[in-house]
């Protein structure tokens, strides 16, 4: 039976891994297909389907997009987005310098609790890829200010912590409806992480086509509470690692897969929304 880890970030976003090792890692992991999940960026889409081609894994277009409400930051993935898109690349260029001016506001509100990190040091971390919070956490570690990266986040800079800035002004209908002018298939990523269930029919109304059911961040029984929301509202169940290369600690690749039929769902969703723009 073919498995897919449909959710992988490589160095042009947040993790630690190039193409090569992502496919490397791929291929180790006896996985028949992965997806190219990186923040507000579609820039290690082809290299990784270059690489894939020669060692027989399929990479999935896709991107993870970042929107906000008042009280809770979504994460949306999209799959199987046309990156050709040139107004496509144009917003995601406009959404990465953004990321950039947030890190300078970060920079000041950490400089009230002491804490000095040198913004150029982050941009330095992030290197080619778009710049993000888990840059900004592996600084202040260097710093010694911080135990550990969930000490950083708990107390600086996650959702709606003291020195949190957000970097878009994308609505959660905004996300959805991009993702879909762009092709691709709206899937609300690890939704617990959210932690706000009530908004989820919301985001359907909007056009949300599916769930990350499984996920690394996911118990058993939260996987299956999801399970059934997603019966209920004819959702895809998707599921990925959300694999960083080492940028959390381990290698997450492979850890959640899903059968390779749920790539097939998502092909003929983006089949329906592409005919149908």
């Amino acid at each position: 039976m073919k498995y897919a880890d449909l959710h992988v970030h490589t160095f042009y976003s947040d993790s630690t891994f190039s193409p090569e090792e992502v496919i490397s890692c791929a291929k180790e992991m006896n996985l028949a297909a992965i997806a190219i999940c990186d923040h507000d960026s579609i820039d290690g889409i082809e290299p990784c389907q270059k690489l894939g081609l020669e060692a027989g894994i399929e990479v999935i277009p896709a991107i993870e997009m970042t929107a906000e409400r008042i009280d809770a930051e979504v994460h949306l993935l999209g799959y199987f987005v046309e990156s050709e898109e040139a107004w496509f690349r144009e917003k995601l260029k406009e959404i990465q310098r953004s990321r950039i001016d947030r890190i300078y506001k970060m920079v000041d509100k950490l400089k009230e609790f002491d804490i000095d990190v040198d913004p150029e040091a982050v941009l330095k971390k992030a290197g080619k890829g778009t710049v993000g919070r888990l840059h900004m956490a592996q600084v202040i570690l260097d710093t010694g200010k911080a135990r550990n990266m969930k000490q950083v986040f708990d107390k600086y800079i996650g959702f709606a912590k003291p020195c949190y800035v957000a970097y878009t002004k994308f609505s959660p209908k905004e996300a959805i409806e991009t993702i879909l002018k762009a092709g691709g298939v709206p899937v609300l990523a690890h939704p617990n992480l959210m932690g706000r269930d009530e908004y989820i029919e919301e985001f359907i109304n909007y056009g949300l086509r599916g769930l990350e059911v499984y996920h690394t961040d996911h118990k058993p029984h939260v996987s299956r509470r999801y399970e059934l929301l997603a019966k209920d509202h004819d959702l895809i169940m998707t599921g990925g690692s959300d694999c960083h290369g080492m940028g959390k600690g381990r290698i997450l690749m492979g850890g959640v897969r899903v059968p390779y039929d749920v790539v097939e769902k998502l092909k003929e969703e983006a089949k329906i929304i592409k005919k149908n723009r």
